[in-house]
């Protein structure tokens, strides 16, 4: 009895330490939020009429220079268990991990270990290059801004039917390059600016090569570099199997009842990778694009070509190296929006009004619909309370 005693008690003295730790943290981070921050009241009537509305959940923090930081979300984590959304909850960046991707190539150009203008060939291991076209002919860099006409392997049929055949399945992107290996190119590189997966997957491929391990590098010099303690990426200890992570819907009949598709939402990020990948709280998000416009994670000469934009088909500017500018009323922006089967979000900076602003759904927006487009419309209702 006496062992058993000690055993329960044992067991108990864990848990609590780790809801204490849990506690301390959401406790901390509570700390720093503007209690009299003067849009919240505006921001959580937003959040809690689209959760009304049908949304699962939201989740938003910012940080202006002005008024600091603040965070506030609605809704539920977990729709079947009426589990309340908060800022301590971990949400999907699906494709905002490609801005991540794209800072790790910049600083192994700052190491000189890679050279943004030499052409693919270089670098990718003949494992990976067999499947492709033309490598002689496309950059680094025109990987980075999406001009290199690859073809796109999320839009071929052939891969495509072989994640939905196998929605829980974890399997290696190598099979997403023998799926696009008899397509041409889109176009010829450096010709014109078409977004494309592909591109920043090849630049994980390259980035292994390099480094060894891509994920691994990314940990080192973002992650631990600015202290983001709460974001996670394919290296991380039980990848994808977190308490706080959210659970993820996807209005698949586009009935305003969203299903519960956590395990294909999980699958289909855990395959992913330099595209997709990291998960991390609204917190993090935010201090990570703080951190690289502060010049925190990247040096000057490297910060700039980021910003070198490139024109979409209308001529106007749209993409850099792994950052999208943004532009509505006269306002600029630059940041990255992801868009998966579970989940949406958007991370922005506005430099005029110097405000960071990140907010993720756990609802799925890759494919429209209804949801989707609250969704969407959430977004511009909360840029517009916080920037005019």
């Amino acid at each position: 009895m006496k062992k058993v005693f000690i055993s329960v008690y044992a067991v108990l003295s864990v848990l609590l330490a780790v809801a204490q730790a849990k506690n301390d943290a959401l406790n901390s981070w509570s700390a720093k939020i503007n209690k009299g921050y003067s849009k919240a009241s505006a921001l959580q009537d937003i959040m809690k009429r689209y959760t009304t509305a049908g949304l699962p959940g939201v989740s938003v923090a910012i940080y202006s220079e002005q008024e600091g930081w603040w965070a506030g979300a609605a809704g539920y984590s977990k729709v079947e268990t009426k589990m309340p959304m908060n800022n301590m909850h971990l949400q999907y960046l699906q494709s905002i991990s490609k801005t991540y991707m794209a800072v790790a190539i910049l600083k192994l150009h700052e190491e000189g270990r890679i050279n943004l203008d030499a052409p693919v060939s270089t670098y990718l291991p003949s494992k990976y290059s067999r499947y492709l076209k033309r490598l002689d002919t496309i950059t680094i860099r025109m990987l980075l801004n999406h001009t290199s006409g690859m073809p796109e392997y999320s839009d071929n049929p052939a891969f495509v039917s072989y994640v939905l055949l196998h929605p829980t399945i974890v399997f290696d992107m190598e099979k997403a390059l023998k799926f696009v290996q008899t397509e041409k190119l889109q176009f010829t590189p450096g010709s014109k600016h078409k977004y494309c997966n592909t591109n920043y997957l090849v630049l994980s491929m390259i980035a292994d090569a390099i480094t060894g391990d891509h994920a691994a590098y990314i940990s080192k010099v973002i992650f631990q570099k600015i202290g983001l303690t709460k974001t996670y990426y394919r290296s991380s200890a039980g990848y994808l199997n977190y308490p706080n992570l959210v659970d993820s819907y996807w209005d698949v009949l586009n009935t305003g009842k969203p299903a519960n598709i956590t395990p294909l939402q999980r699958a289909n990020v855990a395959t992913l990778k330099g595209d997709d990948g990291i998960v991390c709280t609204t917190k993090d998000a935010v201090k990570f694009l703080k951190g690289l416009v502060e010049g925190k994670l990247l040096k000057d000469s490297s910060l700039a070509p980021m910003k070198e934009w490139v024109n979409d088909d209308a001529g106007k500017p749209i993409y850099g190296l792994g950052l999208v500018r943004y532009e509505a009323g006269g306002l600029m922006g630059y940041g990255h929006s992801g868009g998966g089967i579970g989940g949406g979000c958007i991370l922005l900076y506005v430099p005029e009004k110097k405000i960071y602003i990140f907010m993720a759904t756990n609802v799925g927006t890759l494919f429209g619909g209804n949801l989707a487009q609250k969704a969407d419309d959430m977004k511009n209702e909360i840029l517009a309370s916080l920037l005019f």
